[in-house]
């Protein structure tokens, strides 16, 4: 750093204690001082960008220059011997200290401030937020009663964004993996919940607002001291900082009494009323019930949805036809009141749930989506190992997806406690040898006490393999270790506490007690993160103020596409009818907007929903389909409108496979811009259709457009040499012929056009007849 190269103090210090005067003076030695410095400082910037740790230090070394060069201005000035000039370039050298020490703060504000809760994300997620409000994807439940905290309604847009990501979870997880869904009540029984040990261990460390009993979670409070006072204080020392680090790392093994401590030492109150907390005590997260009207029967809502699978798993086996399902699903909500794969079906399913996420969430940076195992202090009750999928926003890395290896825990579990075997058999196609495992009760009850009956059960249910390596480890060493899954630890299994062996006894089944592998997906995480990650903004087209835009993979967005008459015409709206029509039929989502503001003020309402597609109405036979993130158009029949939006929401064909397929529709202002020889070329190359075009046509069709046939194309005889007007349609629908005649009614000079001398290539400013023309020039080509 430059500051290990020219130490400041020491030129402070030489100003202090000698006021005067000297040959090189304070002025040039400082100056020279400070244009070092930043040389320096650029050199640094250039070669690498400098860790967190490093700008704090950078920060407070900066900040010392100032304090210290602040004193000597003082002393100077005190003193009363030093001259204005050194007094003047003291001051100078403050100010270049201070700037120096503004963009060392700076630096350090834009590291950490690119972190979850900088301010560029919170101003963000502000601006997420309320789009996502404005646009009623989702508001505050009892709004009109101030609303509760943590308690939100889907509205419209958000509805169907919801069921689309719930579709397409059915399709991915469900349908494709042949998996039994079940739906089962939201309140559970206690006895069903003791059992599977929520009701005893499905607890957090909570404290209260001493004056008003307001809850907290404990270790919140102290993650989010301690993230604050390292985003925003840029003075904090680097030892503090350091110890607010280590707190974030090892918060999940802190006890009840040293969260307490922490919260105590550094002050930390309530949030909303800055009142004194209590201690930490443990608080259970599920919402307790009663279940019939006289109240004896305790029940709560389901913390999770698993153990609704679990406890059905007797009849899930008889409807499979007493064969092991591959798994299980169900779709619904939980309630709580308040967060190196070894095993190949866990890992099958991290790679199901990345596959799902590209799908979902392709618009997300992969750079912004991770895979982490958790560390043995964050396990639940039930887990042998687990996997979250997190995604990272604005608040940070969040969990979306939980993948848990729970073993054989809830099944045993509820074996147990209903006294119904929830077990497989597996038959064998021919005789086995029967491997016999046997416990020695004694010895294991002497050596765990209390925990004898889990380390029986985990022995009794080792596979045949880990039975013979333990056999095999026993005889060598005497002892082995082996991991107890309900006991979240490894314990050491002597010779004498079990016996294994293969007997000769021949079996045609084996009798097991099933592993599960439970992903657990947030489905309102992941819509949230879907929400952020498509948010973006783009200048309007007067660039005077910035426009709001979902940009919404098709497959997930709440509308596919919009339909607009571009003109208030009866005409125009009829088409939109027929179009709307089509795409009800083709169970395409939509809307129409007949409303009369301008073309651009209804492109940019339907980007900030998120919609795709927008198909605008400007003729009676062909149409405009324009993609909502490119803002590209395409001319099609509007026949064929259903069809190619059908192929493109539902990923048959891409915007490029249309673009290709369809002519682009150019619009007034491109045509504004074009040059004169573009301009000729194009009035030639009509010119020689529409002579095409008079040759198979009768020579009365131009005074008469609606007689020609079908499918032919009414010319005038500007081609001829009459600079009247060139009027083209494709006539194989009364409704083109009657845009023609009221073009024609119209008089070509009331109209902007390209002109040639052969031919007259009108447009005019958001009407039909230049789309018609590209209709037919494409038909023509086809032709």
């Amino acid at each position: 750093m430059v500051f290990m190269r020219f130490r400041p103090q020491l030129i402070f210090s030489s100003l202090c204690r000698s006021p005067k005067p000297r040959t090189s003076s304070p002025s040039a030695t400082l100056a020279a001082a400070a244009a070092r410095r930043r040389h320096t400082t650029a050199v640094a910037t250039s070669m690498a960008a400098p860790s967190e740790d490093a700008l704090r230090r950078a920060l407070a070394e900066r900040q010392a220059a100032v304090d210290a060069q602040g004193e000597a201005v003082r002393a100077l000035k005190a003193g009363g011997g030093a001259s204005k000039a050194e007094v003047d370039a003291a001051v100078e050298a403050l100010k270049a200290f201070k700037v120096e020490a503004g963009a060392a703060a700076r630096r350090l504000q834009q590291s950490v401030g690119a972190g979850p809760g900088g301010a560029a994300r919170e101003e963000m997620r502000q601006a997420v937020v309320n789009t996502l409000e404005r646009k009623l994807f989702y508001i505050p439940s009892f709004k009109i009663y101030r609303g509760v905290a943590g308690l939100y309604d889907y509205g419209p847009p958000g509805c169907r964004v919801k069921a689309n990501v719930l579709s397409f979870w059915r399709q991915h997880f469900v349908l494709e993996e042949n998996m039994l869904e079940v739906d089962c009540p939201c309140v559970t029984p206690e006895v069903v919940l003791k059992a599977s040990g929520h009701v005893e261990k499905f607890t957090d460390l909570m404290v209260k607002d001493e004056k008003t009993g307001t809850c907290y979670r404990a270790d919140h409070l102290l993650k989010d001291f301690c993230k604050e006072k390292l985003e925003k204080d840029l003075t904090l020392p680097q030892q503090k900082a350091d110890e607010f680090k280590r707190i974030l790392a090892i918060l999940d093994d802190l006890s009840a009494e040293e969260l307490g401590a922490k919260i105590k030492e550094y002050g930390i109150v309530a949030p909303d009323t800055k009142n004194p907390l209590s201690d930490p005590y443990p608080f259970n997260l599920m919402f307790q019930t009663s279940i019939g009207p006289t109240g004896l029967s305790v029940g709560y809502m389901r913390p999770e949805t698993a153990q609704g699978i679990f406890v059905n798993f007797k009849d899930l086996y008889y409807y499979n036809g007493q064969k092991l399902p591959f798994a299980a699903a169900q779709i619904g909500q939980a309630f709580r009141n308040e967060g190196t794969v070894n095993n190949e079906t866990l890992g099958y399913f991290i790679g199901r749930v990345n596959i799902f996420s590209s799908h979902v969430w392709g618009l997300i940076d992969k750079a912004r989506l991770r895979f982490r195992q958790h560390l043995p202090n964050e396990m639940a009750h039930y887990a042998a190992d687990c996997w979250d999928a997190e995604i990272e926003c604005s608040y940070g890395w969040i969990e979306c997806v939980g993948i848990a290896d729970r073993s054989a825990y809830d099944l045993k579990a509820h074996s147990e406690k209903s006294g119904v075997p929830l077990v497989a058999h597996e038959k064998f196609s021919k005789p086995k040898e029967k491997l016999v495992i046997v416990p020695s009760k004694k010895d294991l009850g002497l050596a765990f006490k209390g925990n004898q009956k889990m380390v029986v059960e985990a022995l009794e249910a080792m596979s045949e393999k880990e039975a013979l390596e333990m056999k095999a480890a026993l005889e060598s060493k005497g002892e082995t270790t082996f991991k107890v899954c309900t006991l979240g630890n490894d314990v050491v299994i002597t010779k004498k506490m079990v016996s294994i062996s293969m007997e000769k006894k021949m079996e045609h089944q084996r009798v097991f007690t099933p592993s599960v592998i439970e992903p657990s997906f947030g489905i309102g995480r992941i819509i949230y993160c879907l929400f952020e990650h498509s948010f973006y903004t783009r200048p309007s087209k007067s660039e005077e103020e910035q426009l709001n835009v979902f940009r919404f993979p098709p497959l997930v967005a709440p509308i596919k596409c919009t339909v607009f008459p571009l003109v208030k015409n009866q005409e125009f709206d009829d088409a939109a009818k027929v179009i709307a029509k089509a795409l009800t039929t083709a169970a395409i989502s939509h809307i129409i907007d007949t409303t009369a503001i301008s073309i651009g003020r209804r492109y940019a309402r339907t980007d900030e929903i998120g919609v795709p597609f927008a198909v605008t109405v400007d003729s009676t036979t062909s149409v405009t389909i324009r993609e909502r993130d490119s803002k590209e158009q395409i001319r099609v029949g509007i026949d064929e409108v259903a069809s190619v939006v059908k192929q493109l929401t539902e990923g048959q064909s891409t915007w490029a496979d249309v673009s290709a397929k369809y002519p682009a529709h150019v619009g007034p202002q491109a045509l504004r811009h074009r040059t004169d020889v573009e301009n000729k070329n194009e009035a030639d190359e009509m010119a020689v259709m529409a002579k095409r075009v008079h040759e198979r046509v009768t020579a009365g069709v131009r005074a008469e457009p609606a007689a020609a046939a079908p499918g032919q194309l009414c010319a005038a005889a500007a081609w001829r040499g009459t600079p009247e007007f060139v009027v083209v349609d494709n006539c194989h629908a009364a409704g083109l012929a009657r845009d023609v005649k009221a073009y024609c009614a119209r008089g070509w000079n009331r109209h902007r056009a390209v002109a040639h001398r052969r031919a007259v290539l009108p447009y005019y400013n958001a009407n039909s007849l230049l789309g018609i023309i590209y209709s037919i020039k494409r038909r023509l080509l086809e032709n």
